[in-house]
């Protein structure tokens, strides 16, 4: 009895996911898009007002995100590095998606963040 070789396959067949596959993968990165979403309304860093990334001002984004850190009870960290690290995480998860002049805004929201709880500047210096 003579065993069944396999055909090696054509580079043009092994590039191709399958059926199942493809849908599987379109249907993971459905649920990742939402994950910074999810993120900011679970999580313990504080309790956001609506739409505080949008503000045209950074000195609104800081007073706001002051605001919300104060009163928050879901706070881990103290006021200031639960404000600075959300707006951080908004930062970074953005990425390439972020509007040059929006990303400004909220860069020096990082400074006024600073001046609103009477830190010091240090050594930070903001991008340009």
């Amino acid at each position: 009895m003579a065993l069944a070789t396999r055909r090696p396959r054509r580079a043009s067949e092994r590039s191709r996911p399958s059926a199942r596959r493809r849908a599987r993968r379109t249907a993971a990165k459905g649920r990742r898009q939402k994950w910074s979403q999810h993120v900011t309304r679970t999580s313990n860093a504080l309790d956001l007002e609506a739409n505080v990334f949008k503000l045209r001002s950074a000195t609104a984004v800081a007073a706001s995100l002051k605001r919300s850190a104060l009163r928050s009870r879901r706070r881990k960290a103290s006021s200031y590095q639960s404000a600075l690290s959300m707006l951080n995480f908004y930062i970074n998860r953005a990425g390439k998606g972020l509007n040059p002049s929006r990303r400004r805004v909220l860069e020096r929201a990082k400074g006024e963040l600073r001046k609103a709880f009477g830190r010091e500047p240090g050594a930070w210096r903001p991008r340009r």
